[in-house]
């Protein structure tokens, strides 16, 4: 590191940037940040796209991940793929990193709903053999 560049090749560019990438989205989305300034930031965005963005941590890491894909990939063609790439780590990351919440329940949620009751009352195939005899041609 002589010449003051990170010399860990891509895949410690990579590493790097995916951390940055995933603190950054995280002070962001989930934080208020040294004097409140990302609460004030995230007032000032207010409802519409920039403010749905600075909710989600998994629509910010995509915004968050471009600057860093520019200075993780050396080649412009690499850039694409590494941006999304980095804001995937990021977002593997902070499910690692979470405490288990909504999120857990809705797929424990749609789990249970996945299994369909064959004794006649799934509401989802309700009617189903009514609604295949009315659209089907008779041979």
């Amino acid at each position: 590191m002589q010449d003051g560049s990170f010399s860990g090749g891509f895949s410690g560019r990579f590493l790097v940037g995916a951390l940055a990438t995933w603190r950054v989205t995280h002070l962001l989305a989930e934080e208020d940040g040294p004097g409140d300034v990302v609460v004030r930031l995230r007032r000032a965005a207010g409802d519409g796209w920039a403010g749905q963005a600075l909710d989600c941590f998994y629509c910010l890491s995509i915004w968050t991940a471009a600057p860093v894909a520019a200075a993780v990939a050396r080649r412009r063609r690499e850039r694409l793929l590494t941006w999304l790439a980095l804001s995937g780590a990021a977002c593997l990351l902070e499910r690692a990193t979470s405490e288990k919440g909504d999120l857990d329940v809705l797929w424990e949620q749609a789990q249970e709903d996945a299994t369909p009751r064959l004794d006649g009352t799934d509401p989802r195939l309700a009617g189903w053999p009514d609604r295949e005899r009315e659209t089907s041609t008779p041979r």
